[in-house]
């Protein structure tokens, strides 16, 4: 995916609050390895995928993942975007196969899309 979006072929979308999350998750102890090995800090790694993307300001939506209202803030980025698509590995994104028009994909199911 990041390369389709490196060569144009796709654009990715995030938000304020979606890059502030991927922060705090990449500053979990379980991916502290893979930093150091890629000689890379969370705060770099997070600005290089900035650059790949164009940040937006999050639509306003009513709760709608109970279970992880953090997944709200996908929804709302992608309403914002007018994103065709949102890819993601989160079962409960997955689990509503579509928002509003948008469809929600696994990554083999986008890079298979991308493939064609």
């Amino acid at each position: 995916m990041l390369q389709a979006a490196r060569e144009k072929r796709l654009q990715l979308f995030t938000s304020t609050p979606l890059l502030l999350e991927l922060t705090d998750i990449l500053g979990r102890a379980k991916f502290a390895r893979k930093l150091a090995a890629a000689q890379l800090s969370v705060d770099q790694l997070v600005e290089r995928y900035t650059l790949l993307t164009t940040v937006i300001h999050p639509a306003v939506i009513a709760p709608t993942i109970l279970d992880d209202p953090d997944d709200d803030q996908v929804l709302a980025c992608a309403l914002a975007a007018k994103a065709e698509i949102i890819v993601s590995g989160d079962r409960h994104l997955l689990d509503l196969k579509e928002y509003q028009g948008v469809r929600i994909v696994t990554v083999a199911e986008a890079v298979r899309a991308i493939s064609r």
